[in-house]
């Protein structure tokens, strides 16, 4: 009997802990724009990088062509 007791108690427990931890994580969810505004800067970010590593390429090009042979 004292084992079904403590068995429901720690069940009880567990299931409290359980919802108030999704409680509370669902009041800290990311609104809508803070997920918009990330996907901008990740986009921004991306095409820097692209727009960098092009010119370094032109870069290393240009260097290449303007040495000659040797």
């Amino acid at each position: 009997m004292t084992t079904l007791v403590t068995l429901a108690v720690v069940g009880v427990v567990v299931a409290v802990a359980v919802g108030y931890v999704s409680w509370r994580d669902r009041r800290r969810s990311i609104p809508d724009e803070d997920r918009a505004a990330g996907r901008s800067a990740r986009a921004r970010q991306s095409r820097y990088e692209g727009e960098r590593h092009a010119a370094q390429g032109d870069t290393v090009q240009r260097a290449q062509r303007d040495s000659g042979p040797f």
